[in-house]
């Protein structure tokens, strides 16, 4: 009687994908999610009868073992094993069509199937299996009950992510190409590289936490080294890149971190690594995020005499914007309420337990006041919860002396945004992070933090400060509403022309009194170029005026900057830079006192994209990228980089200099690989200009 050998397995590869929403991805393995039945059919020497002996064995890791939950043994209808269960569904002569389901809270990570029939081992080509997180599958803990988002939060390989200022946001498109080749390969490889246990792989809440840090090369050689230096000679400038493909592709190829990121690059690689690997994620960008160095939510600005920031003085500092992830899942290391959307970060900012990595910090948690919870909740809150305080350094009798002109306890942590469900515009989720200022939940919320972190007293706190004498240091808590002026003193800061590189920066300090009587404001305004963390890179110009006021009422005080004062800066430097105000008001009679500052970004002409609006599967389509100068300077060293997922791989054109009224054109033969709503995002850099972009949208038929 021959024995029962297995002479082939069929993972039926297509059905089971598309069941699995797992078709996407690009990699002859089969990819599967957990907790949902997938099918394999195998073909045998024989028929199958009562007494043969088949099982299923699923091993993970190196050296799978049973004792250890490693090494998994099916047999088809006897009862589960570890949570996972196989089913004859068919038998036909020597076919059998078996069905696998996994425990819904199974280890995640790649496992090698064998079939054992008797003695006999049969070891399939590709036997390797991928297994993910599961949103579809209501046991699962990232399970996401609305399709919309799912469909947006897990299969969108492409978004925006928000920079720029409050005052001028705008969207920089992202491919995050999480089907693309090498991407999930990529992924499983820092799985194994952070050394979670099998039972931590079965949690996102330590996944993600260990991705927060393998995402940035600090401590473990991960995949992106961060570089705020201004230099990126020796790699790529974090402004080059327009998607997270290449730079996993390449990490996955040499192993060695991808030089350089900054925060959103950080926040665009750990957005695809979550939606990979199965978890819903998200990018969300805070506008004036604080980086609060001492957890005291307090940050200080320094100014000089002319209401210039001073850089050395800081040991904080307030980021233009910040952005970082949410991550969705059911918590259950932490006290109920506290599930879906989880913040975290892997822009190497603070170590946690020793290592850079943030989160996952429930958003429920900042947004309550619970900064007590894991993970790095205090860090979180203080990012969109702190206050501002300025100081004006003067030196009295041949010391420095710190004079506080302003308090601002509304100012961190605005327009909190991320890509909108189905939709290309930006969702204001700041309501989800906070209560509205001002509110009696707010205030409870804030009276609930505070009594975990403890603020210091309002002393000046830079490491040149603390060792002098200052003056009026009290040391009460801080008040939790805006200080409100005998004189209702109000100041705005506006561009009045376009800000367009090479013009003159006409912009205007609006100062607004609405108490009755005549009054006398000492107005100083300053114009600095800045990078987005904060840091000044040069002075442009001051303005000191006395202006008499008679209340109510207003006035604009123009602030004018000529080219060749920010030209050269502007085309010496790497990064892109943003324009900042500061003013600082004092009333005389009163002694009111008030510091306002805002940043703005230059605007630029656009890229205009033609190409048909649909094209079929494999047939070939002309692509032409067109850009007019409209500026009046010449743009130098221009290259403009293109890519379209499923239509043709990242491209980089050298397009020289472009003179003042010229137009530049470039065209791509593109040949669609997959069907749907598939999108082309353009990017030009310059010396001058460091990043326009743009994207268009094309259904493959």
């Amino acid at each position: 009687e021959s024995s029962l050998r297995v002479t082939g397995i069929d993972f039926l590869k297509s059905q089971n994908t598309q069941q699995h929403h797992t078709d996407g991805y690009n990699i002859k393995n089969l990819v599967v999610r957990r907790g949902q039945p997938f099918q394999v059919q195998v073909s045998l020497n024989r028929e199958l009868r009562a007494a043969d002996k088949l099982s299923l064995r699923f091993g993970i890791g190196e050296n799978p073992m049973k004792n250890r939950g490693s090494l998994l043994s099916l047999k088809p209808e006897r009862e589960d094993f570890n949570g996972w269960k196989i089913s004859l569904v068919q038998r036909n002569g020597k076919e059998c069509l078996l069905s696998v389901t996994s425990s819904p809270n199974a280890p995640v990570g790649k496992y090698s199937l064998h079939v054992k029939t008797g003695t006999n081992t049969y070891k399939p080509e590709n036997g390797v299996i991928y297994l993910l997180f599961n949103p579809w599958c209501e046991d699962d803990v990232v399970y996401m009950a609305n399709e919309a988002e799912k469909k947006e939060y897990v299969l969108n390989d492409t978004g925006y992510i928000y920079v720029g200022s409050a005052y001028s946001i705008y969207d920089r498109p992202w491919n995050f190409g999480q089907f693309e080749e090498f991407v999930l390969d990529a992924c499983m490889y820092l799985l194994d590289k952070s050394n979670l246990s099998l039972t931590q792989r079965r949690d996102p809440a330590q996944v993600s936490r260990a991705m927060s840090a393998l995402v940035n090369a600090n401590d473990d050689n991960g995949v992106l080294l961060g570089n705020w230096s201004g230099n990126y000679v020796s790699g790529t400038s974090p402004m080059d890149w327009i998607g997270s493909v290449t730079i996993l592709q390449k990490y996955y190829k040499t192993k060695k971190p991808v030089r350089y990121g900054q925060c959103w690059v950080f926040a665009g690689v750990l957005n695809t690594v979550m939606r990979c690997l199965g978890v819903p994620c998200r990018c969300v960008s805070t506008f004036d995020a604080a980086h609060d160095t001492e957890e005291n939510l307090r940050v200080d600005v320094y100014l000089n005499d002319k209401g210039e920031k001073l850089n050395s003085l800081s040991l904080d500092s307030v980021w233009n914007f910040h952005v970082w992830n949410d991550a969705w899942m059911k918590r259950t290391d932490i006290p109920n309420g506290f599930s879906g959307w989880q913040a975290i970060d892997s822009t190497p900012q603070e170590q946690s337990q020793g290592r850079f990595q943030c989160g996952p910090c429930p958003v429920k948690a900042v947004r309550e006041g619970d900064v007590y919870l894991p993970y790095d909740a205090k860090f979180v809150y203080a990012e969109v919860n702190a206050d501002r305080v300025y100081w004006v350094v003067k030196k009295v009798n041949g010391k420095d002396k710190y004079f506080k002109v302003g308090t601002e306890t509304q100012a961190i942590g605005k327009n909190i945004s991320t890509k909108a469900v189905g939709q290309n515009r930006r969702e204001d989720i700041t309501w989800e992070y906070k209560y509205p200022e001002g509110s009696r939940e707010e205030r409870m919320s804030m009276e609930r933090a505070y009594s975990f972190i403890r603020p210091s007293g309002l002393t000046p706190r830079s490491g040149y400060a603390s060792t002098m004498q200052t003056l009026g240091s009290n040391t009460q808590p801080l008040v939790l509403k805006e200080p409100v002026t005998k004189t209702g003193l109000h100041l705005e800061i506006t561009n009045t022309e376009p800000l367009h590189p090479g013009n003159p920066l006409e912009m205007a300090i609006t100062v607004k009194i609405s108490a009755p009587g005549n009054w006398t404001v000492d107005l100083i305004g300053s114009c600095q170029l800045q990078y987005y963390t904060g840091k000044v890179q040069a002075n442009l110009g001051a303005i000191k005026e006395i202006i008499n006021l008679e209340g109510p009422s207003e006035m604009q005080i123009p602030l004018k900057i000529a080219p060749d004062a920010y030209m050269k800066t502007l085309s010496s430097v790497e990064d892109e830079v943003l324009i900042l105000v500061t003013a600082i008001a004092e009333v005389k009679e009163t002694n009111d006192k008030l510091t306002k500052e805002t940043s703005m970004r230059f605007e630029y002409p656009p890229i205009t994209v033609q190409m048909p609006e649909t094209a079929k599967l494999y047939n070939d389509f002309n692509c032409a990228f067109i850009f007019k100068n409209k500026l009046n300077v010449t743009l130098e060293n221009c290259k403009l980089l293109v890519e379209g997922l499923g239509i043709f791989k990242m491209t980089t054109f050298e397009q020289g200099d472009i003179m003042p009224g010229r137009i530049m054109k470039s065209e791509i033969t593109c040949t669609p690989t997959r069907l749907g709503e598939k999108k082309i995002v353009a990017k030009l850099i310059s010396n001058q200009i460091k990043g326009i972009s743009t994207e268009k949208g094309i259904f493959i038929t």
